[in-house]
């Protein structure tokens, strides 16, 4: 018998999830699942990249399921473990980064709109 990690079961788990929404809602379902296959098939971008693109989203987002789904996607495409850390690496950046934007232009406006003393 093989053993599953935490991973396979979690990506197991929103396989099977997804496959009882089908059932109940199954043009919904089946027309997800057939545009999200066309979307990460072969094309002017490869599907490892593809999944490495969806696995920033995935994390920038912050949706575990979709980290995991794409992290395994990325890997079974053939994408290496420094692609992978270099894709977590531009998250950080383009997070922090975010985060400093939103500190320097808003948070700063709002300082100096609404401050007691401003007026």
């Amino acid at each position: 018998m093989e053993t599953q990690t935490n991973v396979e079961h979690a990506i197991r788990d929103f396989k099977q999830g997804l496959g009882r929404f089908t059932e109940k809602l199954p043009d919904v379902g089946n027309k997800y699942m057939e545009f999200t296959a066309a979307c990460f098939r072969e094309g002017a971008v490869s599907s490892k990249n593809k999944h490495l693109t969806a696995l920033g989203i995935a994390i920038t987002t912050q949706d575990e399921y979709c980290i995991l789904y794409h992290a395994k996607g990325a890997l079974d495409n053939g994408a290496s473990e420094a692609e992978i850390l270099e894709t977590v690496g531009v998250c950080a950046a383009f997070g922090g980064g975010a985060a400093l934007a939103q500190g320097v232009t808003l948070v700063q406006q709002a300082i100096e709109q609404l401050s007691p003393h401003s007026h």
